[in-house]
């Protein structure tokens, strides 16, 4: 006979039990240390409002924990916000780089884009300075192949994790990944930003920050904080891509198959009607495009996938094709969570198409299969802060000059129908005044997200002027520390000096 304690409980009893669990009340549990570890819970929330009719749920206040505290906070760890932590951190200054993903490269390491500079061909003026140190630095530790067809060099993806793991930990900058900013703290009564509420595994925390650097892409920050901006109707936004890689491709097959059907970027304008100033048209270019015709044409995708076609990238000797650039999609706003949730879905069906035409009418990819898809998708075009300069198209265009010049870029273009490479020597320099927000104090904004109109966009957007004002930003933002003005009244002849200390190049 069993001891009165271990004596089941009668079935009514464990039927009220049940339904009370069942029914939401809360129950008593006795709980103790059994060495796996102590038994922990959270405080839940106090109760909110519902205003159903307005669609709204207001919050309850509640205390938020520091998390940390520094002078220079870059929010954003793409080519932009590792340059711009980099440089405030050269420049002296205590930096924290904020990220929302578990790595640091933004589009290179989180959507496969493997190229800063794919530009290069014969005749370019260079960008200098960190852009153009971390390709080097990727190259001597063994992370680069040559671009197809001029002196660019093809990262690889996934080992700029380590790259960048590297120029993180050997410059001092303090880390954190897994971690998104998702509000503004300003000083009171003022416009000067002093932090960022973030959202992470750890719950709703503060970083307070001397100074802040928008590297988010979209603005995100300058978004929050109430900076004015514009943003591209949908139906004109540059496309979004689901970029992907392949394995099982015989290299030399493929090789010879584009040797003997050489692309250039006059195909370009076969289906985007490319605007160039010609000297572009006969150089030639990693490019797919009339394939995917003739794999409608035998019926092996559906005839309505017509944004199939774009470039690759680098080839393995282990039979990778990287970067596979084939999948284009309009009328998506990368601002809106829905918009990007169908994105990403259609995206991947997309690209699963474009590998099935790949296999079937192209030479060398007949055993071809899926490796992997990026990360996350592509974006190219979102907001964009008006500034206290906003470039223009006639700029970028022109060898435009600025006082405030914080560095410069060639004149490359790449968007919106417009194409022009920058074989000739031609540059233009980049104003301090691009990355500079009208409404909010201490708050920079560096990246594709800097102001400008249409063309000037296609120019800035691109990952290496990305690095370009990142550095700039950097340090502008660490200068401004020294000489405690804020970033709007900063000297720039100070900036400009510590610049050069760090090898940019600025006329």
């Amino acid at each position: 006979m069993q001891d009165e304690d271990k004596t089941p409980a009668p079935f009514p009893a464990r039927i009220a039990r049940m339904l009370s669990r069942w029914s939401g009340q809360r129950l008593t549990f006795s709980r103790r240390n059994t060495g796996e570890g102590e038994v922990l819970q959270h405080q839940p929330p106090a109760a909110g409002e519902l205003d159903a009719a307005q669609g709204v749920y207001i919050e309850p206040p509640k205390a938020l924990p520091i998390l940390a505290t520094c002078e220079v906070l870059v929010v954003g760890a793409g080519p932009a916000g590792l340059s711009a932590a980099l440089a405030a951190r050269r420049a002296g200054a205590d930096v924290i780089l904020l990220e929302r993903f578990g790595c640091f490269g933004g589009a290179i390491t989180t959507v496969g884009m493997e190229t800063l500079a794919w530009y290069r061909y014969e005749g370019t003026i260079e960008s200098e300075g960190i852009g153009v140190e971390m390709e080097r630095r990727a190259a001597a530790m063994g992370g680069t192949v040559k671009w197809p067809y001029n002196d660019s060099e093809c990262l690889d993806a996934d080992f700029f994790k380590v790259v960048a793991d590297h120029l993180v930990r050997e410059s001092g900058i303090r880390p954190i990944l897994h971690c998104m900013a998702v509000d503004v703290i300003f000083e009171e009564g003022t416009n000067r930003l002093k932090g960022l509420i973030t959202e992470s595994k750890s719950g709703r925390q503060v970083v307070l920050a001397q100074r802040i650097i928008d590297c988010t892409g979209d603005a995100d920050i300058a978004h929050l904080a109430g900076a004015s901006y514009r943003k591209t109707p949908k139906d004109k936004m540059l496309g979004m891509t689901t970029v992907f890689n392949a394995s099982g491709v015989d290299k030399q097959r493929f090789l010879d198959y584009t040797e003997a059907r050489p692309a250039t970027y006059a195909d370009w304008s076969r289906t985007w009607q490319q605007q160039t100033t010609g000297k572009e048209e006969a150089l030639r270019s990693p490019y797919l495009d009339k394939e995917f015709d003739e794999a409608r044409a035998l019926g092996v995708i559906p005839q309505d996938s017509t944004n199939l076609g774009g470039s690759w990238s680098s080839l393995t000797e282990a039979g990778e094709a990287n970067n596979l650039n084939l999948v284009h999609m309009y009328g998506f706003d990368p601002t809106d969570v829905m918009d990007l949730t169908r994105a990403e879905m259609q995206g991947r069906s997309e690209a699963l198409q474009a590998l099935m035409a790949l296999k079937a009418v192209v030479p060398g990819f007949e055993k071809a299969k899926l490796r992997n898809f990026s990360m996350t998708i592509g974006v190219r075009d979102s907001r964009k802060i008006i500034g206290r300069h906003n470039l223009t198209g006639d700029e970028v265009r022109n060898q435009a000059k600025f006082a405030d010049s914080i560095g410069i870029f060639p004149e490359f273009i790449d968007g919106y129908a417009v194409l022009i490479l920058p074989s000739t020597g031609r540059y233009f320099e980049v104003p301090y005044g691009c990355m500079v927000p009208l409404e909010v104090d201490n708050l920079l904004v560096a990246g594709r997200c800097v102001a400008g109109d249409m063309v000037s966009h296609a120019a800035m957007r691109n990952m290496m002027a990305c690095t370009v004002t990142g550095q700039g930003a950097g340090v502008a933002a660490a200068v401004s520390i020294r000489q405690n003005q804020s970033t709007a009244d900063v000297d720039l002849v100070d900036v400009q000096a510590e610049l050069e200390k760090q090898g940019v190049r600025l006329h």
